[in-house]
């Protein structure tokens, strides 16, 4: 309660505290900081991203060019032979890595599809990869996770392929150079479609409404859903995953909701706009 003074008809009124009001209050400015927060960590993580994609890109670009047109120098053939074997490398490395991530990220980081399983309880060579693994499944604090630990260790290897078929030339040099540019090429990919479009931790423009890459969101949030002991463990297949346990049923549910969401969150934006 408190008093209300009319100092020019000297009354004074007695009323309600506003405390529901200060409530209200505190709870919208906790929720704007959370929101400015998550802005700067998503603008952090986007930089990150795109500063790390031109530079890859940038130095996959010259580095080919010059690792093939140099071997003409000197007057010899061009190695057809060996670009075409580089490039099928390429694509061969970056299939290979979605059927290599599906199984470690199956039987090495969960390891069991009892994600709530206490640590003490894992078996010991699992222990730490659970540890940088589970941070993927709760709640992000800040605009990295240890998880993004397992990126590094794939860019390790991509790193030394590419730079040994770079140095060198012939045709393992050239396979070898071929299968770290599909590392790369898959990591890239797998950056922007799990990361930024899936769990959102950087804005990915128009990829969002490309028809299959929807799919692939609806059945990696099932995933984390644990509907079915954790599967699909893939990403860009994980369509496949859940076909054969019978699981198409609930991804269409999921993407029917996620539209639902989309739909009721745009029409929440435009009233705000409008008001």
């Amino acid at each position: 309660m408190f008093l209300k003074i009319n100092t020019r008809s000297h009354q004074i009124s007695v009323s309600a505290t506003s405390e529901p009001q200060l409530i209200v209050d505190e709870e919208d400015k906790a929720r704007a900081e959370r929101m400015v927060k998550k802005k700067q960590q998503r603008t952090q993580y986007l930089l990150s991203a795109v500063a790390a994609t031109s530079l890859i890109l940038f130095t996959a670009i010259v580095a080919t060019v010059y690792r093939y047109s140099s071997q003409t120098a000197d007057g010899s053939p061009f190695p057809y032979f060996e670009l075409f074997s580089s490039l099928l490398c390429t694509v061969g490395a970056a299939v290979g890595m979605e059927f290599y991530a599906r199984y470690a990220h199956k039987y090495l980081w969960h390891e069991t599809w009892m994600w709530s399983l206490p640590e003490e309880w894992r078996k010991e060579w699992n222990k730490p990869f659970w540890k940088l693994h589970e941070s993927h499944h709760e709640p992000r604090e800040g605009a990295f996770e240890n998880n993004d630990i397992f990126a590094v260790m794939n860019a390790v290897p991509a790193f030394g392929l590419i730079l040994y078929g770079f140095l060198n030339s012939g045709e393992w040099p050239g396979i070898c150079y071929g299968i770290g540019l599909g590392i790369t090429v898959f990591g890239m990919a797998y950056m922007f479609v799990h990361d930024g479009m899936i769990h959102k931790r950087f804005p990915v423009g128009p990829i969002e409404e490309v028809p299959y890459l929807k799919k692939i969101a609806a059945a990696h949030r099932i995933h984390h859903g644990e509907k079915y002991d954790g599967v699909p463990y893939g990403l860009f297949f994980g369509l496949d995953e859940l076909e054969k346990i019978g699981g198409l049923g609930e991804l269409e549910e999921v993407l029917r909701a996620a539209e639902e969401r989309d739909k009721a969150a745009k029409e929440a934006k435009e009233m705000r706009t409008k008001s």
